[in-house]
């Protein structure tokens, strides 16, 4: 038996079992020991076997159910007792994932660590929306940043958004109020597109659309919750394949 396992941090991508990498299904399937984030699926889950020991490490707005430093810790434990974990995040491990934190802890404490990227969950959201967040008319600059964060008033998001550029905004729907007003007071036009993709690329999936200033009214009206992404930029005015057939199951709901 070996002494030390391997910890294996794996992106679940959105939500849709379909959207794993091959590498991050053989991991789930072959698993002894899951510990997940609460973005992962239950259909995702479901492809662990029966006998694999499922741990939440669910994280939630100014509530977690192990601070990161004690999930590290649990994922070193795990490992150093000949166990393999598989630690799956929602969407990639290294966008807004702290996946590069639980690799330096493991690092440190000499415990193998392979990382197994996932469609991040930009990349899904975008496609299920049938939003090319880069458009040769509209836009050749993506910027993803976090809008759940300390100190949201102070960061420098100068040059982010605007002509031909697309801000992705992830965390963004209890600060909604900050971000818009931020982003008008540093010179973005109030009346930019933006789009709010909520529960992206699962079934009940839905997309609200509207103009920058009324953002906090369009996530208030349509009572958006997590997890939801923030597309703020012209191509979300572009986005003529919301309306078709092939996405009935999608909801539209237009607000200006």
């Amino acid at each position: 038996m070996k002494t030390t396992g391997t910890i294996y941090l794996v992106g679940a991508g959105p939500g849709d079992p379909d959207l794993l990498t091959l590498r991050a299904a053989r991991l789930l399937d072959t698993a002894e020991l899951v510990v997940h984030d609460g973005l992962v699926s239950r259909e995702i889950l479901a492809l662990a076997p029966t006998s694999a020991e499922l741990i939440s490490v669910a994280k939630q707005r100014s509530r977690h159910t192990l601070p990161q430093d004690d999930i590290n810790a649990l994922l070193i434990r795990e490992a150093k007792k000949g166990r393999d974990v598989v630690r799956l995040k929602g969407g990639d491990p290294l966008v807004f994932g702290r996946g590069g934190e639980e690799a330096e802890d493991a690092r440190a404490a000499g415990v193998p660590v392979v990382i197994v990227p996932g469609i991040s969950a930009a990349n899904g959201a975008a496609a299920a929306a049938q939003i090319a967040l880069t458009h040769r008319d509209a836009s050749s600059i993506v910027s993803f940043v976090a809008g759940q964060c300390k100190g949201l008033s102070e960061q420098n998001w100068s040059g982010l958004a605007g002509k031909d550029r697309t801000l992705v905004i992830y965390m963004g729907v209890k600060t909604a109020p900050q971000i818009a007003e931020k982003l008008m007071a540093d010179g973005l036009a109030p009346d930019v597109p933006v789009a709010v993709i909520e529960n992206a690329a699962r079934p009940e999936m839905r997309v609200v659309c509207g103009l920058l200033a009324g953002l906090p009214q369009l996530v208030t009206a349509h009572k958006i919750k997590s997890p939801a992404l923030i597309v703020i930029g012209d191509v979300t005015a572009r986005n003529s394949g919301l309306g078709d057939q092939a996405l009935a199951k999608l909801t539209i709901e237009e607000t200006q």
